[in-house]
């Protein structure tokens, strides 16, 4: 799959179906993240792959997902629940992580969808989740900060991306055929070249 054809699949996805993600996969996804830009080459950022089904439902239980239409796709436990998450933390600087931190992990997970994506997988970022309770799931080092998940299963939905224009409504919806629908705007509704 080339590259076009990779970046245009890719959509955010909330149900999965039932069955385990290959521990390759998951490995194959952490280095795509180490190839991704970080900021002065830090490298601060740290993967956590979680396949453990106990685990995996302790970190699921403490998710949440799709706020525009809950609870509609929000995944049920056993149903249509990711398989998988990759935790994706940053060393401390002092008490707190670099600013930097979120920069490199948009880039990291990114990689990480895009590489998913090669392999037929769907992924969910995930920053609404209790980052306490998870880290603690997770034995997350004390020198490190929890920062996002993400959510990895084969996927069990397929969002439709429609293109609108800068003055169109940018909220997900479902329509009447319960098919998730997700605007993105056009290039030239966000683009100006000089």
């Amino acid at each position: 799959m080339d590259y076009n054809a990779i970046l245009q699949k890719r959509r955010t996805i909330r149900f999965y179906q039932q069955k385990k993600v290959a521990e390759k996969h998951l490995v194959k996804m952490v280095e795509a993240a180490l190839h991704a830009p970080s900021a002065a080459n830090n490298q601060i950022l740290r993967y956590t792959i979680v396949r453990n089904e106990d685990l995996v439902q302790a970190v699921f239980y403490h998710t949440r997902y799709g706020g525009r239409v809950t609870p509609k796709r929000s995944p049920q436990w056993g149903v249509n629940a990711p398989t998988a998450f990759i935790a994706i933390s940053a060393v401390k600087s002092g008490e707190t992580v670099s600013p930097m931190a979120y920069a490199d992990s948009g880039a990291a997970i990114m990689s990480m969808q895009f590489a998913a994506v090669a392999e037929n997988l769907g992924t969910c970022w995930i920053g609404a989740f209790n980052a306490k309770e998870v880290s603690n799931f997770l034995a997350i080092p004390e020198n490190e900060q929890l920062i996002f998940l993400l959510a990895v299963g084969h996927p069990a939905e397929k969002p439709v991306e429609d293109v609108i224009q800068s003055n169109e409504s940018v909220a997900y919806y479902l329509d009447e055929y319960d098919n998730l629908h997700v605007p993105k705007y056009a290039l030239e509704a966000v683009t100006r070249i000089l």
